[in-house]
């Protein structure tokens, strides 16, 4: 029988529980125990090595591969003159592994981290605060620490589609590391990581096949940001809608899928797939339901406002979880936030502090780009208050004249009364950065007419869209 191991902390993950440890924990003993993530298990975390870093690098690049396509209503004539994939992706990667391989060696070796054992494999709970750790080099080790702190991830969902496993299928673990770009790929999923690499390998010249269940992409989004985006996508890839996949199988010239819209058969074929349907947390790997731990339908570790674990619908003393494992958004600045909070409450038990105090906002980095915050109009309507709702073009504003901008637009809703923001809802240029500006109201209490009336707004900025739309809720 292995011997148990008895650590201060235990902290599983290497994502955002990468910055749990600090010179204030010094004193304590602590096993940082990391799977991986990935075919080959590389420490860092999703966002790192597979999902916000590299994804977006690669959109920065599709987006300079579809100017030229634009340009024409410019007066300009400009040609994408060739796509050299491996230059791009080892561009990408060649900044993103060094910075992986430098993080693990620092956990393992610097003086720094003196107080810390870095184990790699998977730890699975075999009893209350107690977990076997499985090393990729075979060994096993029995762990048990007086605080545990879960920030394990998630991981892409393969649906149970008849031949779906078996035809080896992409994911976003894999497919920005492929060899050389397919002539066609189709892509399972309307959701965020499907738009977005439906437009980084549309603008790079793959013929793409967007899949979707439903009748719209982007369905958390607000329902007149998925229908333009829903429409725009259309102009840009095949979309397919309201259509549920029955079928996969490999070819030699591909991939065939099989499936039912309005109770006729479809069949698409395709040089590549890849899967992007969701993301479902590691609570199984991690074999939560051992310790004792309440899981959600959807596999996600319950906790209280404090990120502490609960079991049986109480507090589970000294279990803390965050980010994807816990939370439905699936967000790397949400984790990054209840971390944070997850760590002052450790450190600080006596002044714990809440991690649900403030809105969270999504930003979609496809074409045109998408952002959110607060609740969507329906939501609102639904709430029973009553509210104004304040549409505007970026065709109104000087700025998007400039940029014969046509199709994006900023949707506010707001309490009529207070004229209080309930939600922000953007679909255009540079929309992830323009909804900072109501998140930072909504989070520190502005209301509309504070910000449309205390303050200057540079003209012919790109802010003057939010000026515009908020001058609309206090008329």
């Amino acid at each position: 029988m292995t011997d148990t191991e008895h650590f201060d902390i235990a902290l599983i993950g290497s994502g955002s529980a990468n910055s749990f440890p600090g010179p204030d924990l010094a004193g304590r003993r602590i096993v940082q125990i990391d799977r991986g993530v990935g075919p080959d298990h590389v420490f860092g975390g999703t966002c790192l090595n597979l999902g916000c870093i590299p994804t977006k690098m690669f959109v920065h690049t599709a987006d300079l591969a579809a100017t030229p396509a634009e340009s024409a209503r410019f007066g300009l004539t400009e040609q994408l003159q060739g796509v050299d994939w491996p230059a791009i992706r080892d561009r990408v990667f060649g900044r993103i592994d060094p910075i992986s391989q430098g993080g693990e060696e620092y956990r393992s070796d610097h003086e720094d981290n003196a107080n810390l054992t870095l184990l790699r494999g998977t730890a699975a709970f075999i009893g209350p605060k107690t977990v076997q750790v499985r090393g990729h080099d075979g060994s096993e080790r029995t762990i048990s620490a007086d605080t545990f702190v879960l920030g394990a991830g998630s991981r892409p969902v393969l649906p149970p589609i008849d031949g779906l496993a078996d035809a080896a299928p992409h994911t976003s673990d894999t497919i920005m590391r492929i060899d050389s770009l397919p002539a066609s790929l189709a892509i399972l999923g309307s959701g965020v990581i499907a738009v977005e690499f439906a437009h980084v390998f549309a603008s790079l010249g793959v013929e793409v096949t967007l899949i979707a269940r439903s009748e719209k992409v982007l369905r958390g989004a607000d329902a007149d940001i998925s229908s333009r985006l829903t429409d725009l996508l259309a102009q840009r890839v095949r979309l397919e809608t309201r259509l549920s996949t029955t079928s996969v199988r490999r070819t030699d010239a591909g991939v065939e899928l099989r499936g039912r819209r309005d109770g006729a058969e479809v069949v698409l074929e395709a040089e590549e797939l890849l899967v992007a349907v969701g993301r479902r947390p590691n609570s199984d790997l991690l074999d939560v339901a051992a310790a004792g731990i309440d899981t959600a339908d959807d596999g996600r570790v319950e906790v209280d406002e404090h990120q502490r674990v609960l079991g049986g619908g109480a507090v589970l003393e000294g279990v803390w979880a965050f980010g994807d494992l816990s939370s439905a958004h699936q967000l790397k600045h949400v984790a990054n936030h209840e971390q944070r909070i997850v760590r002052h409450n450790v450190l600080h038990p006596e002044q714990m502090r809440r991690s649900d105090t403030m809105p969270i906002p999504s930003g979609v980095f496809t074409h045109p780009q998408v952002a959110w915050v607060g609740v969507d109009e329906a939501a609102a309507r639904q709430s029973g208050r009553e509210i104004r709702v304040a549409v505007q073009e970026y065709a109104s504003i000087a700025y998007g004249w400039a940029m014969e901008d046509t199709t994006g637009f900023v949707k506010l809703v707001a309490d009529a009364e207070t004229t209080e923001i309930l939600g922000a809802h953007f679909i255009g240029p540079d929309a992830t950065t323009l909804v900072q500006l109501l998140i930072q109201a909504m989070s520190t209490g502005q209301t509309a007419r504070d910000i449309a009336t205390t303050q200057y707004w540079i003209h012919p900025a790109m802010p003057e869209l939010v000026e515009n739309a908020l001058l609309q809720l206090i008329d």
